[in-house]
């Protein structure tokens, strides 16, 4: 406990104790009297035990685990206490907390729609010309940043297979060089919890968790993707399996693939916007027309009628068949079959009728669904707080943590995996589901050991929602997307078999809880992941691609090494330091910027604190305040006086200083009528 502030040198009044001492004395049962010399009564006084001032200024600090979940107590009425009538009133409140909470969650997860959206009309064109570049898709990691990119840019794993699936099929890309790509989007798609972690950011404990659980998924992506892809470009084993799958099972195309979640959220998200996907296809396919398209759907309901005409060809070649190609003498006829489409109705969205770009359509709705997606999420985490508490917490805590009895312990895990694989399943996304999961985590309700098997479950669900859409696909482009897709199954699979089955494999808990500590603590470092490894990074090695891949090669390599060098000398000074030369049992020869974040931490934070001061200024001038900043802010050239903050202090200290201002003759506090003592809040600060 800190020093009480302005008294850190004081003492306590050690009269008043002594005339406390004396008052017990005299009051006290086996009260000693003698006489002296002169026959006077002589009272013994006994010693008082000493009292320390230490005892009033430090305590003994307990660490405790910082991953610890919290207790959510109750902290209300008693169920037992309350009457009738508050027993109702309880009922009631419960009842519309949990409408407002299905409201609230409807709502996030429409905002998750139209964000999707509002990237695809952000970034779809040019993630569509990604694709179109098929000079490089012979680089599997070139195939991989694409897909890393192309997801990002349309926070839509779907989308980016869906695309995969059409090159495969269209014969533009060969399953080899798509398996890269899926890969990819597989790592593509984890980014959206991670954006909505970072709304939880207010409160430490809450981010570091928070975040920890959503970059569980990120690490389990990469590690698997680190062990996989090279093992795939040696072996092919991938392609190899699910070719064999695929030819051993006569699959036959069916009917639409089931959208469960779609029922409910396309009636309210269609209001708002409604897109042409087939245009990203089209760019992709090297589709000159579609550069000029729009993505924004205007007609919603078409008439495509097909008649037969007659049409000149410039020769007997290019007649559709012999018997139906003739001459006059000037030109060569023939029939063909034209097709002509005639729109009927048109879409019943806001942006129908609007002229606008699909850049500024999209900027709009990505701020709109940004802003309900941080609202729906902050009310949705003051809902669960007030809702998961006392017993009920309790509950949901042991019903999701608690492993089973000894001898079945580890099959809660894998049960665990498949109730993850059911609900994505259910929702059809694996985004809105792990984005569901960031702020249960954040509360506590969710430990990151168990969270970890049910992003595991994600993973897996949403390759079924894959299969199922595949198996849906018209017969022309049925293998080709049924193997892509069982291209992500199985890749899921593995790495769950790499990364799960034994607790000490089980990196991606450690590494998420590492980056989960070092964000909490500086929180800007969790926006410097995001931008680096999704953003970067990616756009790096593409470039890099793009120059050839000896150039690739050259400036990767030593990149690679060094990494690897430093996590080994890392791992060795942490295990096993005695292997290492004295001067490399830590990085404090390195430069302090070069082996901890502090300066970098000063640097921004002075940054931020000239941005905010300029911000202030400008604020003022806008506003027109007269020489001097405005009220609001905190950046104010004359400081107003603050008022001062009450601050309860022990009596003895407040008896000595009352002594020291009498003495001095001039007041420095003042004690009120009930012992609290008023000082400078700025001293206190």
């Amino acid at each position: 406990m800190a020093p009480w502030p302005e008294l850190e040198n004081a003492q306590p009044n050690s009269d008043k104790y002594i005339e406390g001492a004396a008052g017990q004395q005299s009051t006290a049962k086996g009260k000693e009297t003698g006489k002296n010399d002169t026959d006077t009564p002589v009272t013994k006084i006994e010693l008082l035990p000493s009292y320390s001032t230490m005892a009033l200024i430090e305590e003994p600090t307990v660490v405790e685990d910082p991953w610890n979940l919290p207790e959510l107590q109750d902290t209300g009425i008693k169920w037992s206490e309350r009457d009738t009538k508050g027993k109702i009133l309880c009922v009631f409140q419960g009842i519309g907390k949990f409408i407002l909470l299905l409201v609230f969650l409807y709502f996030f997860v429409c905002s998750l729609d139209v964000l999707s959206n509002a990237f695809q009309l952000v970034g779809g064109k040019v993630a569509g010309q990604f694709f179109s570049n098929n000079s490089i898709m012979s680089n599997p990691v070139a195939g991989l940043v694409i897909g890393v990119l192309v997801t990002v840019l349309v926070q839509s794993s779907s989308t980016s297979s869906s695309i995969v699936v059409s090159m495969v099929a269209s014969s533009l890309l060969n399953v080899q060089a798509a398996i890269p790509i899926i890969m990819g989007a597989n790592i593509g798609t984890s980014i959206t919890n991670t954006i909505v972690a970072l709304m939880q950011a207010g409160d430490r404990s809450e981010f570091r968790r928070a975040f920890a659980g959503a970059t569980v998924h990120d690490f389990f992506n990469w590690l698997s993707v680190l062990v996989l892809l090279p093992l795939e470009a040696a072996t092919r084993y991938l392609e190899h399996l699910t070719n064999l799958v695929v030819e051993s099972f006569n699959f036959k195309n069916g009917e639409d693939a089931p959208e469960l979640l779609k029922v409910i959220t396309d009636p309210f998200t269609k209001l708002i916007i409604q897109l042409d996907k087939k245009v990203i296809n089209q760019i992709a396919m090297n589709d000159e027309t579609a550069k000029n398209k729009s993505m924004i759907k205007i007609w919603c309901k078409t008439f495509t009628s097909t008649t037969e005409r007659n049409v000149t060809v410039p020769s007997p070649d290019n007649c559709t068949s012999p018997s139906l190609c003739w001459t006059d003498g000037l030109h060569t006829w023939t029939i063909k079959n034209m097709t002509h489409q005639e729109n009927l109705a048109k879409c019943q969205h806001i942006f129908v009728n609007f002229n606008l770009p699909d850049v500024v359509v999209g900027t709009i709705l990505l701020v709109v669904s940004l802003l309900v997606l941080c609202s729906c999420l902050v009310l949705i985490v003051k809902l669960l707080g007030s809702v998961l508490r006392g017993q009920v917490a309790v509950v949901i805590k042991k019903t999701i943590n608690t492993d089973f009895p000894f001898p079945f312990a580890w099959v809660t895990g894998y049960l665990a995996i498949l109730v993850g694989a059911g609900m994505t399943f259910i929702v059809q996304s694996s985004s809105v589901f792990t984005s569901a999961m960031t702020p249960l985590i954040g509360i506590g309700v969710i430990s990151i050991e168990r969270a970890y098997p049910l992003t595991l479950g994600a993973n897996i669900g949403t390759t079924t929602t894959a299969i199922l859409a595949a198996l849906a696909s018209p017969g022309s482009t049925l293998k080709s997307s049924l193997q892509i897709a069982l291209c992500h199954f199985f890749f899921n699979i593995s790495g769950i078999l790499l990364w799960y089955p034994i607790p000490f494999t089980r990196l991606p808990i450690r590494l998420a809880k590492w980056l989960g500590s070092i964000s909490a603590k500086y929180r800007w470092f969790a926006v410097f992941y995001l931008v680096t490894f999704f953003l970067l990074i990616p756009l790096a090695v593409f470039g890099l691609s793009l120059v050839g891949w000896p150039v690739l090669v050259g400036v990767g390599a030593p990149i690679i090494f060094v990494v690897f060098l430093v996590v080994v000398v890392g791992l060795l000074q942490s295990r096993c330091p005695r292997v290492l030369p004295h001067k490399l049992h830590n990085w404090k020869f390195l430069p302090l910027w070069m082996h901890s974040l502090k300066p970098w931490d000063k640097l921004i934070t002075t940054f931020t604190g000239c941005c905010q001061s300029l911000c202030c200024r400008i604020c003022c001038l806008t506003c027109g305040c007269p020489n001097k900043c405005c009220h609001c802010s905190k950046c104010c050239e004359d400081l107003q006086e603050v008022q001062d903050v009450p601050i309860k202090s022990p009596e003895a200290f407040a008896n000595m200083a009352m002594d020291k201002e009498a003495q001095d003759g001039v007041p420095k506090s003042e004690v009120d009528a009930s012992g609290t003592k008023t000082i400078s809040s700025i001293t206190a600060l």
